[in-house]
Order: structure tokens, then C-alpha cells, then sequence
């Protein structure tokens, strides 16, 4: 339990930068939504930054990405700009369970918000997730914790 909260604590430690274009913003935004919405794993996990990703925070970065996916729908989704609170918290360095130190390899520069409704025969939930969103090579991706050297 302590490595999912670390993990998602890094998660949601972003920095405030702007980037990226309204036009990009939306077809990222798209294409995410279709790929959760088909169910396609691979696609989901592509969106993944993983260069130097510490192992626990990787296989936890793929299994949130693709619960859920192709059951259910995408009710909101949007990427938000960044607060200054958001950029001291995710320029610090975390520790891990096992002692190791990982920190996000790149600086973020949106959150991608998502809430989900879930419909089945037991009645509807809804959940929501935020991810921090940073451009590399012109292209935006969702960057894993990595190890700190």
C-alpha cells in the first residue's frame, strides 16, 4: 500500500510550465480517450515516458492505465494547467519503499484529468485520475518515476 501511495504521490507532483498548442492539447486528448475507450492496452501504455523508470512505479504507471479500459466511459476529460504548488511538490525527490530514491525524469507541463462513470447491472460509480503530462521530442507523454542517480 505505501508503494502505490509513493507512487501516486509522484504522480501527482507536477510543474507549472506551459507548453504545447491548443491543437495538440486536443489530439492528445482524443487519442487518449479512443485508446481507453477501445481497450487498447498497447496504445494506453505507449502514452508512457519510461527511460530510466524505477520497476515498481512502472508496472504501477501500466496497471493504471489500463484499468478499466474498454468498459468504461470517459464522462470528462481535460488537460489543465499547472499550479506553483504543484511545481515544488514534483521537483522532490521521493523514497521508495525499498529505499530507493525516483523522481519524475521529466518537468511536466499539464495534468490530464479524467473522470470516469462506470454503468453495470449493481448500479454506476464514477472515479477520477490525474496524470502530469510533459512534451519530449514534440510529442506529449505521460512520464514515469525514474530512479535517482
Amino acid at each position: 500500500m505505501k508503494t502505490k501511495l509513493l507512487i501516486a504521490a509522484l504522480c501527482l507532483a507536477p510543474f507549472a510550465l506551459q507548453a504545447g498548442t491548443p491543437a495538440q492539447d486536443k489530439e492528445f486528448v482524443d487519442k487518449y480517450k479512443a485508446a481507453y475507450e477501445k481497450g487498447d492496452k498497447a496504445a494506453l501504455e505507449a502514452f508512457l515516458y519510461t527511460k530510466d523508470a524505477h520497476p515498481m512505479a512502472l508496472e504501477f504507471y501500466k496497471m493504471m492505465q489500463t484499468e478499466g479500459a474498454g468498459t468504461a466511459k470517459i464522462a470528462k476529460i481535460e488537460l489543465v494547467d499547472l499550479t506553483p504548488e504543484d511545481v515544488k511538490k514534483a521537483s522532490e525527490v521521493q523514497t521508495g519503499p525499498d529505499g530507493s530514491k525516483a523522481q519524475l525524469p521529466l518537468k511536466p507541463t499539464k495534468k490530464l484529468k479524467i473522470s470516469i462513470e462506470t454503468k453495470d447491472a449493481n448500479g454506476s460509480s464514477s472515479s477520477s485520475s490525474e496524470n502530469f503530462i510533459a512534451e519530449k521530442d514534440g510529442k506529449y507523454v505521460i512520464p514515469v518515476p525514474a530512479n535517482v542517480k
